[in-house]
């Protein structure tokens, strides 16, 4: 069996990903992802990255109202670990990107060869239009048109130095950047659409995807297969990353019965909030984030893969991801992070053949 990257997506946001009344409450600080990321990488994880969100949804459990940013985070975590790979996120509606590549730059000085960039063309518009930022519902059809510049300007400059890019949604003018990273910066993307794998395939270095369903490992695999053809005729290699959360205990039984609690808690409210934000791209494609994300069932996690059970169930469910053709790495996350990365470490990590040799 081939190997996987493992990587840790840390909570950067109140809660982690549990719209849940009666999952772990907790606030987002540089404390608790320190220690997440340094208990990640004595464990060997390969990558922990943090998302970027502006406005959170709500509800009584205040779901994401409380959030850190992610570029200084990352920065702070880059000077605290040695071997883990980073990677922070760009709201490419909120930084511009000569900026960002000056920052890209100053993390890649932190920590050489270590940091990567992810690309979030953006989804909920009330994260920008509180800011004034947000250009109108038409945005939603052209924002990887501007992701394409954006990311080209980035890459002139890390490559060049300079950038004289001239495009629809960017002009520079003898723009320079200098020092220039040394180790490389690897861009990330998380497009689901068609569009969005394209994008991908032309630009990114790995695509992430959400996993689907409850222990159903393999139900993700259209995504990556979409991916695989479209790097075909690029003639790029773009891996997989697939985002998974584990729920994980001694028994089945015990999981299940976490599980079960995490959804009788689920906070109606915020779930509300979130629908009303995905449905506003009316034209999205039936494969995009938003649509996934407004889904009915596995609301509690955003709809993402969710993998339920003991340590031998979880570790041959992950098993399964690493098969599927394309998959590269999983992302995890967890209903406690400190508790699972501990879990995952020590009692499901040692049984996966697919890690074998790895750590």
């Amino acid at each position: 069996m081939s190997t996987v990257d493992i990587g840790v997506f840390i909570p950067i946001g109140n809660n982690g990903w549990l719209i849940s009344t009666t999952s772990p409450q907790y606030m987002p600080s540089f404390e608790l992802n320190k220690q997440i990321v340094q208990k990640a990488e004595s464990y060997g994880f390969d990558f922990a990255l943090s998302m970027i969100k502006l406005r959170g949804f709500g509800g009584k459990s205040e779901f994401w109202d409380h959030n850190l940013e992610s570029f200084t985070l990352m920065s702070a975590l880059a000077a605290v670990t040695s071997k883990i790979k980073l990677y922070a996120s760009t709201a490419i509606l909120s930084l511009p990107p000569a900026l960002v590549a000056r920052m890209a730059t100053t993390i890649d000085s932190v920590a050489p060869g270590r940091f990567g960039l992810n690309i979030v063309t953006g989804w909920q518009s009330a994260e920008y239009s509180q800011m004034g930022l947000w250009p109108g519902e038409e945005y939603f059809g052209y924002r990887y048109d501007y992701a394409t510049e954006y990311v080209q300007v980035m890459d002139d400059l890390w490559k060049d130095g300079v950038s004289n890019f001239k495009g629809k949604h960017f002009q520079m003018e003898d723009c320079k950047l200098s020092p220039r990273p040394k180790g490389g910066v690897k861009i990330v993307a998380a497009g689901q659409s068609g569009r969005g794998i394209e994008f991908a395939s032309n630009y990114a270095d790995f695509n992430f995807a959400m996993g689907n369903g409850i222990n159903t490992p393999t139900a993700y695999g259209q995504a990556t297969s979409r991916l695989v053809e479209a790097t075909a005729k690029t003639g790029r290699e773009v891996g997989s990353y697939v985002l998974f959360m584990m729920i994980a205990e001694e028994t089945d039984e015990a999981a299940q019965a976490k599980w079960k609690l995490y959804n009788d808690g689920i906070d109606t409210d915020a779930l509300a909030w979130m629908k009303s934000q995905t449905a506003k791209d009316v034209n999205a494609d039936k494969h995009s984030t938003a649509k996934s994300l407004g889904l009915p069932e596995g609301a509690v996690n955003l709809n993402m893969g969710t993998l339920v059970g003991s340590y031998e169930s979880v570790a041959s469910m992950l098993d399964e991801v690493a098969g599927v053709p394309g998959t590269k790495g999983i992302m995890l996350v967890f209903d406690d992070f400190l508790e699972g990365v501990e879990k995952f470490g020590q009692k499901v990590q040692p049984l996966m053949k697919s890690r074998q040799g790895r750590v």
